[in-house]
């Protein structure tokens, strides 16, 4: 595996602060708004979105973290099921613009569960997905509303995000089979 660094520490960090400034323009404040990640690095991103956020607005947004593993579409027939996580949304999503965040859009499949799983909870005004990279290849029709970088991909290249609440790092690569051409 030939392994990329795409984004290092610093522009991870940028690329963070980039999207929280987004946010606040497009929803022109904080107010309205609630975060919520998707489990696992969805879930730590929306909470750094959110803390720039407050840095800059001083404004206090919620901040839920959504589990999709009984939405997905992919789990039927397999005999190793995977771990159940926790949602934990301890706000009422009604009425307020709720910012859904994920570390890499790929397929939209994974954003097609969480829609499902958030409109299970409630009925927020509306939903904007952020993420952190968007590497192409969509099989539904979903696009996201703030993007930190695309990276276009072949279906032989893999996203890597690291972060260091889980990683001992920062930084997203982009990983490729050896001989394998993008």
């Amino acid at each position: 595996m030939v392994k990329q660094n795409v984004i290092d520490a610093k522009g991870f960090v940028r690329t963070v602060n980039r999207l929280a400034h987004e946010i606040i323009e497009r929803n022109k404040g904080a107010e309205t708004l609630g975060i919520v990640g998707i489990r696992t690095r969805g879930d730590f991103l929306a909470q750094r979105i959110a803390q720039k956020i407050f840095q800059m607005e001083n404004v206090q947004i919620p901040i839920g973290s959504l589990d999709i593993t009984l939405y997905r579409d992919d789990l039927r027939g397999k005999i190793n099921q995977p771990l159940l996580k926790t949602t934990d949304i301890l706000y009422d999503i009604g009425n307020k613009n709720i910012i859904l965040v994920d570390d890499v859009l790929f397929t939209g499949r994974t954003v097609r569960s969480a829609l499902n799983a958030l409109m299970d909870i409630g009925r927020p005004a509306s939903i904007q997905l952020a993420v952190l990279i968007d590497r192409g290849h969509r099989q539904l029709p979903i696009k996201a509303d703030f993007v930190g970088k695309n990276i276009p991909t072949s279906y032989l290249q893999q996203i890597q995000v690291m972060m260091t609440e889980i990683d001992s790092e920062d930084a997203v690569y982009l990983h490729e089979k050896e001989g394998g051409a993008a």
